[in-house]
């Protein structure tokens, strides 16, 4: 039986030993951290994102300063909110909220954020930083995965590790963050030969693919570490009702894996606390105050 990796859990540690630290900053500074998510439109989904961030923000004492801006809002005008973002002192963080409806494009605008305040960390100057191993705000799933490792003392140095997947969100930054933490990543995708086998060679794996239950136990080494990054939604055929699952078919996969993640409940609070992270982050870099991970 696998280590169950309880990303909720440690997600609400993680937050709940930063309140006392804000609670001084915010005397010290005069005001708390600030983070400003843009929605563009009512995606359901996307909706309840945000819900939950505000919900985090809340919960721990940083200022929620987004905006819901309507589906037919164009791209000069999503464009003006981001740079009055940019120059508002009490923003410490800016997120848009991804997808954005398909007349607008997204590159452009997640580029005019200014990089200190990116904390999906997605600016070119940022995602340079990565490549180049220097400091700077992480894309916040890859953080949350690498922080969960970190914090279940998992050994990565020397690990065969699969990252199946290549967005910019997920897989491209994860591959380059176990690349730092000396494993050894290899990419694999919709055009992947022997795809099984690849994902059968992997130490760690990381899933991140957005296909439902795509990874089922002969596919994966007995004793690895097994990350699920997928959110699907499914009819349950018993129940007639939806349900969340991942991309790994955790009931067949968790007898035999090492350790494995959740869904719901592992790396999804961990996305979210890693937000949080990056805007107190930014928060004390811009008011010179000492911000430690640990």
């Amino acid at each position: 039986m696998a280590q169950l990796l309880d990303g909720k859990a440690l997600a609400k540690q993680i937050q709940t030993d930063r309140i006392s630290a804000i609670q001084a900053w915010t005397q010290q500074v005069g005001r708390p951290p600030g983070l400003a998510v843009l929605m563009v439109g009512d995606n359901p989904a996307s909706a309840a994102y945000v819900r939950n961030k505000e919900r985090a923000c809340e919960r721990i004492g940083v200022a929620s300063l987004g905006k819901h801006l309507p589906q037919e809002i164009d791209q000069n005008e999503v464009a003006r909110e981001i740079l009055a973002l940019n120059e508002n002192p009490n923003v410490d963080g800016i997120l848009v909220q991804l997808p954005l409806p398909s007349h607008l494009e997204p590159s452009s605008l997640l580029s005019l954020i200014d990089s200190r305040k990116d904390v999906d960390g997605l600016h070119p100057l940022n995602l340079g930083r990565l490549v180049r191993g220097e400091p700077g705000l992480r894309s916040c799933t890859p953080a949350g995965i690498m922080r969960l490792l970190t914090e279940y003392d998992l050994p990565l140095a020397g690990k065969r590790a699969v990252v199946l997947g290549r967005s910019i969100l997920v897989g491209k930054p994860i591959g380059l963050m176990l690349l730092a933490a000396n494993a050894t990543p290899t990419f694999a995708h919709s055009k992947t030969e022997n795809l099984s086998e690849l994902i059968r060679s992997a130490d760690i794996l990381i899933a991140a693919v957005g296909i439902p239950q795509l990874v089922t136990q002969e596919m994966v080494k007995p004793g690895s570490i097994v990350i699920d990054v997928g959110i699907n939604r499914v009819e349950d055929a018993a129940t007639g009702k939806s349900r969340l699952v991942g991309d790994v078919d955790f009931d067949s996969v968790e007898p035999i894996a090492g350790a494995i993640t959740p869904v719901p409940g592992g790396i999804g609070p961990m996305t979210v606390t890693m937000l949080l992270e990056n805007t107190i982050m930014s928060y004390c870099d811009r008011n010179h105050l000492s911000f430690s991970s640990d």
